[in-house]
């Protein structure tokens, strides 16, 4: 599902452009490869649901094309899995806190926070290294308008994240 991808590519971006170090979720032993604290980032579980009627939101004038398109939306329930691993418990804790800040108020603004829970530290045997996991519980908005020749339209996008 495209819209899972792009909800964990953003938060993905917004813990790099912190400094935290982030990817998509990998296996555990993968985790020795980094230096100082790595976040692993998935999304977990997920529920879509329409905006609208039919997804069908109105319509939006578009000042570049002159023309007025019609837009949908729809929204994912989900919860953002953030697992953080250091060699040292500190960096796992400091890391922690500054995902925390991320996750609670710099995410687009498609991505809305909701509840944010964490396990305690702990030593993780398989990899040698201190972990705590987070959940993020949210709700995610996306948009799509339809296509100049309104035969379809474009790709649901979460709302608040740049596109090229």
């Amino acid at each position: 599902m495209k819209e899972l991808m792009q909800v964990r590519d953003a938060v993905i971006s917004a813990l790099n452009s912190v400094g935290v170090p982030a990817l998509a979720a990998f296996p555990a032993s993968r985790a020795k490869q980094y230096s100082g604290a790595v976040a692993a980032v998935a999304v977990g579980a997920a529920e879509g649901k329409a905006l609208g009627f039919c997804n069908y939101l109105g319509e939006v004038y578009d000042s570049e094309a002159g023309t007025v398109r019609e837009l949908y939306g729809k929204q994912l329930e989900c919860v953002i899995t953030v697992d953080v691993r250091a060699e040292r418990a500190a960096d796992c804790e400091k890391a922690c806190g500054t995902a925390a800040e991320v996750l609670l108020g710099g995410l687009p603004s498609g991505i809305r926070p909701g509840e944010l829970t964490w396990e305690a530290l702990c030593w993780e045997k398989e990899t040698g290294m201190f972990l705590r996991r987070g959940g993020l519980q949210c709700r995610a908005v996306f948009t799509a308008q339809e296509q100049e020749d309104r035969a379809m339209f474009l790709d649901f996008i979460l709302r608040g994240v740049m596109t090229n």
